[in-house]
C-alpha cells in the first residue's frame, strides 16, 4: 500500500539516530535508557516538590490550599494534555515531540525558580506540564516499540525503578536543597537532566516508521476531555474550601460529568477517536489502569502527608525529612525487579495483592505510632520500608500486566492511558489528602503543628487505606493466570 502523501514528510523531519550506535548490540539499551531519563525527571519533580509544599507556604505567605495548587497543577496540565499529544505523536511522528518535550520541561523548571509570586509559580507549572505531556504520550511507547517482547518485561522492570529512583532522589535532593540553598533549586535541578536527555535522544531514539494511516484529529473530543479533566480534580482539590452543598461545588462537578459523559459519547462515534475506549472492554486492563491510579494517588498523598506530619508535626529539619522519606522509594526500586518475577511465578494477582496488604499494614503501623512520645526513628523508617516494598510488589507487575493485556495494535493507546491514570492518580492522592488534612486542621482551630497537625495526617492515612483496599481489589479482578 502506498504511504500517503503526508507520511513522508514527517518522517524525514525526524533526524535519524546515529548510525553508529544503531550497530551496536546494546542499542536497544540506550533507547531504554533516554526514556528512563524521561521517567526520572518526572517522579523528581513530583516527589522534590512535595517536600517543598511547607516552605513554600512561608516563603510566599499562602496556605496550603492555596499552595497545594504548585503541586497540583502540572499533573493536572499533564493529565489534560496527555490524550491530545499521544493522538498527535500517532498522526506525526514521536521522536522531534519527545525531545520537545524535555526542552519545554527544562524551560517550564528554570522559569519556576524565577517565580516573584505564587501565581507566577502555579503558570510557570504549566509549562513543566506541557513539556511533560509530550514526554508522557511518547515514553512508554517508544520503549514498548523499540523492545523485543522477549525483552520487554525486563525493560518495563528497568523503566519502572527509574521512576522510583526519581522519587527516592526528590526528598533527599530536595532537603538538601531547602537546608543548604533555597526553594529555587528544587525546580533547577531538573534543567541539566533535561537537556542532557534531548541530546542523548537526538542521537539515539529511532524515527516513527508506524505512523498511522488516519491523519485526522479529534478536536471535538479534545475539547471536552480537557476541562472535563481539569474541572474533576478542581473538585478534589476545593473539598476543604469550598462546602460540598456549595453552588461552586454542585456547578463543578455537573460540569466535569457532564463533559465527561459528553467526551465518552464523541468518542464512541468519532472516526478517528481520541481514545479507543475499546480498550476497556478488556477486564484485565481496566483493573490495571484503576491499580495505576490508585498506587501513584498513594505515593503522593504519602509524601504530601509525611512531608508536612514530619515538618511541622515532628518539627524536623528539611534535610532529615528528606532522607527519612527517600526511604519509601529506595525500597520501591529495590523491590520492583522482584516483583516482576514473583508475578511470572505466582501470578500478577498474588503479587499485587500481596503488596496492597503490606501497603495497608504500613499505614495502621504509622497511626499506632503517631505520637511523639511513641514516634521513633526506627518505627517510621521501618513504616516508610514496607510501605515502600508493598508499593514495589504492586506497581512494576500492574504495569506490566495491563500493557501485556492490550492488543498489538493498541499498544501506543496503552501506553499512553497508563500514564495518563498515572498522572490523574498522584494529581487525586495530592488532592485527596491536603483536603483531608486541611478540614481536619479547621477542626483545631487551624493550629498549623505539633499534635493538631500529626492528628491532621494521623486521619488522612485512613483515606489512603481505603484507596490500597481498592487497589486490592481491583488486582483479584485480574486473571490470575502469570503473566
Amino acid at each position: 500500500m502506498t504511504a500517503s502523501p503526508e507520511a513522508p514528510r514527517w518522517r524525514i523531519a525526524e533526524p535519524p539516530p546515529a548510525a553508529l550506535l544503531t550497530r551496536q548490540p546494546y542499542y536497544e539499551w540506550l533507547i531504554v535508557g533516554v526514556t528512563c531519563i524521561g521517567a526520572f525527571i518526572g517522579q523528581i519533580d513530583g516527589s522534590i516538590v512535595q517536600l517543598a509544599l511547607p516552605a513554600l507556604t512561608q516563603v510566599f505567605d499562602r496556605s496550603v490550599d492555596d499552595v497545594r495548587w504548585v503541586a497540583v497543577t502540572y499533573p493536572l496540565t499533564y493529565a489534560a494534555l496527555l490524550p491530545v499529544f499521544s493522538r498527535t505523536c500517532e498522526i506525526h511522528g514521536r521522536k522531534l515531540l519527545y525531545l520537545a518535550g524535555f526542552a519545554i520541561f527544562a524551560i517550564g523548571s528554570l522559569l519556576s525558580g524565577f517565580a516573584p509570586s505564587l501565581v507566577w509559580l502555579v503558570s510557570f507549572r504549566i509549562v513543566q506540564g506541557i513539556g511533560g505531556a509530550m514526554l508522557g504520550a511518547n515514553s512508554m511507547t517508544i520503549l514498548v516499540k523499540s523492545i523485543a517482547s522477549s525483552r520487554r518485561a525486563h525493560a518495563i522492570g528497568l523503566y519502572t525503578t527509574a521512576q522510583a529512583i526519581g522519587v527516592s532522589a526528590g526528598p533527599a535532593v530536595g532537603g538538601f536543597l531547602l537546608e543548604v540553598l533555597d526553594w529555587q533549586w528544587v525546580f533547577w535541578v531538573a534543567v541539566p537532566f533535561s537537556l542532557t536527555a534531548a541530546l542523548a535522544g537526538w542521537f539515539i531514539l529511532p524515527r516513527t516508521h508506524d505512523l498511522t494511516p488516519e491523519r485526522r484529529f479529534d478536536w471535538m473530543g479534545a475539547t471536552l476531555l480537557v476541562p472535563s479533566l481539569v474541572l474533576a480534580i478542581m473538585a478534589l482539590n476545593q473539598v476543604s474550601v469550598w462546602p460540598l452543598a456549595s453552588t461552586s461545588m454542585i456547578l463543578v462537578i455537573i460540569g466535569a460529568v457532564t463533559l465527561f459523559a459528553l467526551f465518552v459519547w464523541r468518542e464512541r462515534v468519532a472516526p478517528a477517536p481520541l481514545v479507543d475506549l475499546a480498550l476497556f472492554g478488556h477486564r484485565a486492563f481496566t483493573a490495571g489502569v484503576v491499580g495505576v491510579s490508585l498506587s501513584y494517588a498513594l505515593v503522593f498523598g504519602m509524601f504530601f502527608l509525611m512531608s508536612f506530619a514530619l515538618i511541622h508535626g515532628f518539627h524536623n529539619s528539611a534535610l532529615l525529612a528528606g532522607f527519612k522519606l527517600a526511604i519509601i522509594p529506595v525500597a520501591m526500586g529495590v523491590t520492583a525487579p522482584l516483583g516482576i518475577a514473583a508475578a511470572k511465578k505466582f501470578g500478577s494477582s498474588v503479587v499485587c495483592v500481596s503488596g496492597m496488604v503490606l501497603v495497608a499494614a504500613a499505614f495502621f503501623f504509622l497511626m499506632v505510632t503517631a505520637t511523639p512520645q511513641i514516634y521513633t526513628l526506627v518505627t517510621g523508617l521501618s513504616s516508610f520500608a514496607v510501605f515502600g516494598v508493598g508499593l514495589g510488589l504492586f506497581m512494576a507487575p500492574n504495569n506490566h500486566a495491563t500493557i501485556d493485556s492490550a492488543p498489538a495494535s493498541h499498544a501506543s493507546q496503552a501506553a499512553a492511558m497508563l500514564n495518563l491514570l498515572r498522572v490523574f492518580g498522584s494529581c487525586a492522592g495530592v488532592s485527596a489528602a491536603s483536603s483531608m488534612m486541611s478540614w481536619r486542621i479547621h477542626e483545631h482551630d487551624d493550629i498549623f503543628g505539633g499534635r493538631p497537625m500529626i492528628n491532621a495526617v494521623e486521619s488522612s492515612l485512613v483515606l489512603l487505606v481505603i484507596f490500597a483496599v481498592i487497589a486490592a481489589g481491583a488486582s483479584l479482578v485480574r486473571s490470575p493466570k502469570p503473566t
